[in-house]
């Protein structure tokens, strides 16, 4: 018999005779063994691998537990921080704002001292040394002509001669300010019936954009060159 049909032979009967005989299915188990392993011994490597598989993933786990904790711990550092810059600048914002309220008061009223002062220097030295007459009027618009609702109206008003001029006295003055002053004028040669032969601005700070108002409406300006600028 050939030995590739003693090969057929052993295919067509052994499953057979491994079924039938339990002798036969030792002698085949311990014949192969060496080359295969057997059912609990593959079960336990199986087992072996699961294991240090789920270690793996719980050492993988338990690390981005941590770093997520850290990230955590981070975060609310930050948030510590900027809920910490988020209050200085609200106190930053309300001292600075306090400051231009207290730097504005101080102006303002340096401004009104100023003016209060210039005035009183020019009338004292107007009326005592060259006899010229000072007022400063104050007359009440009914009509609004002025401000465009009933008030008071202030005017300075030199009279020398019968010839009278008309000043408004300013720490600063702009566009608006110069037409305001036009009115002024206007309103008082309406009301007292004077005629005004000149109109003049006096004021160191002088917005550039209220020249053209002025020369439009005949106002003199006397002011400090440097000081006209973009108020």
């Amino acid at each position: 018999m050939e030995q590739s049909d003693v090969i057929t032979l052993i295919q067509q009967e052994l499953p057979g005779l491994i079924a039938q005989d339990a002798q036969i299915r030792d002698f085949i188990l311990r014949t192969v063994s060496e080359y295969y392993a057997g059912k609990p011994e593959t079960e336990s490597k199986f087992d072996r691998i699961l294991a240090e598989l789920q270690r793996d993933r719980d050492e993988q786990a338990r690390k981005w537990d941590e770093q997520a904790r850290k990230w955590d711990e981070q975060n609310h550092k930050w948030d510590e921080q900027n809920r910490k810059w988020d209050e200085q600048l609200v106190e930053i914002r309300r001292l600075d704002k306090r400051f231009d309220s207290t730097i504005g008061a101080l102006g303002s009223r340096w401004g009104l001292a100023s003016e209060a002062s210039f005035r009183n220097a020019l009338a004292g030295i107007l009326t005592e040394s060259f006899g010229v007459e000072v007022l400063n009027l104050t007359l009440y618009d009914r009509e609004g002509d002025v401000f465009g609702r009933p008030d008071q109206v202030e005017l300075d008003v030199i009279i020398k001669n019968g010839t009278t001029i008309a000043c408004e006295i300013k720490s600063s003055i702009d566009k608006a300010g110069m037409y305001s002053f036009g009115r002024k004028v206007d309103f008082y040669v309406k009301h007292e019936q004077q005629e005004v032969s000149r109109r003049s601005v006096i004021s160191p700070m002088v917005d550039r954009r209220a020249l053209p108002v002025a020369e439009a409406i005949g106002i003199e300006i006397y002011s400090y060159p440097k000081s006209i600028e973009d108020l």
